[in-house]
């Protein structure tokens, strides 16, 4: 049963919901990507994005018909230094205007144990769109205590390229490779919002 929670609530097969499918929306207040990348062998720099949005369309009877999509501000970019925040918007990295988005889409789910799957999709950033994985782990799916409605929870890991994204400036002194690690929760759509 949890293989088949984790692979309707992560899956996808395409944007399209079955009249089977139940909507979930994400808890933006329960939802982080965090990110980390090494600054020239000396330290380990993180960043956030938070409040996202994003839905699961769920498809209990056949998760392949199942579906994910989340969206984020660029500008929205967190790493607990101003100055770094505005570097990363500038012409150096995203040249982000007001509006630019971070987009994945799931477009297939691989099943890899009770509670894990390789979820792969299309991250855009920058202009640019390109095929992940992420390696994720269904944490729980259940009625949440206090909501009183279906819930789930799951984390998911992956590693990206900044250069593939038209980001990668001044590699590789400061590190191409940059780790994500993604923690969403997502609640059951009120049947007004299906």
């Amino acid at each position: 049963m949890k293989s088949l929670v984790l692979a309707a609530g992560l899956a996808l097969a395409g944007t399209a919901a079955f009249a089977e499918a139940e909507k979930y929306v994400l808890d933006a207040s329960h939802s982080q990507i965090v990110f980390s990348y090494e600054h020239l062998g000396f330290s380990t720099t993180y960043g956030m994005f938070s409040g996202f949005e994003g839905e699961i369309s769920f498809d209990e009877a056949d998760p392949a018909a199942s579906a994910v999509t989340v969206s984020m501000p660029v500008k929205s970019m967190f790493t607990g230094w101003e100055q770094r925040d505005g570097h990363f918007m500038s012409a150096d990295f995203f040249g982000a205007e007001d509006g630019d988005l971070v987009t994945f889409t799931s477009t297939g789910i691989e099943v890899t144990g009770a509670t894990t799957a390789l979820i792969t999709g299309d991250l855009s950033m920058n202009g640019v769109t390109k095929p992940v994985t992420l390696d994720a782990k269904l944490n729980k799916a259940d009625t949440h205590p206090m909501a009183g409605k279906p819930w789930l929870g799951f984390d998911a890991t992956t590693t990206l390229l900044r250069s593939d994204f038209g980001v990668g400036a001044f590699a590789p002194v400061v590190s191409d490779e940059v780790q994500v690690m993604i923690s969403i929760e997502a609640a059951k759509a009120d049947e007004s919002a299906s």
